[in-house]
């Protein structure tokens, strides 16, 4: 909203008035919808994974270890109360099977993408990377959850040729 903009709505009544200056580009990495062209379901946002284990730092890894694998998974990534990212236990962590603090085991900031990256792009980038998995995050850092691959190659395949 234009300064303008705001002053009108202070000017009429409004005591409350923001001028959000991050735009667009921060609406859709916090996963908001999204319209035109590349609407939110060509994104990363609309194919993410929520149910990815997050953990504590000072939790121990015997405990995640039992927890992740019982989820099927074989990641899990590290937040603070506030869900920010702040690394990742891989599978060589997992399975190293050392009795410490996970802040001990894990990877320090890993890497990342917003929901609003476009979904062709992201799987282009796992590729060249060889990632089976990306990390989805706002642009505040909180997790929003993971991408996988294959769900990807999945959507972006059933998006061209029709068929799954």
């Amino acid at each position: 909203m234009s300064p303008r903009a705001a002053w009108r709505l202070e000017s009429i009544g409004f005591g409350r008035v923001y001028d959000y200056v991050n735009g667009k580009a921060d609406w859709g990495s916090f996963g908001l919808p999204l319209e035109g062209r590349r609407p939110s379901s060509t994104r990363v946002g609309a194919h993410v994974r929520t149910d990815v284990p997050a953990c504590r730092p000072a939790d121990r890894m015997p405990d995640m270890c039992e927890r992740v694998h019982a989820a099927g998974w074989d990641t899990c990534f590290v937040t603070n109360e506030q869900g920010v990212v702040l690394g990742r236990l891989g599978r060589a962590a997992l399975a190293a099977g050392d009795d410490v603090a996970v802040d001990e085991a894990m990877t320090l900031g890993p890497s990342t993408v917003r929901p609003s990256q476009e979904l062709d792009a992201a799987l282009e980038r796992m590729h060249k990377q060889n990632l089976t998995t990306l990390a989805v995050t706002r642009s505040d850092g909180v997790l929003v959850g993971v991408l996988r691959r294959d769900d990807a190659e999945r959507v972006l395949r059933t998006s061209t040729t029709g068929t799954p």
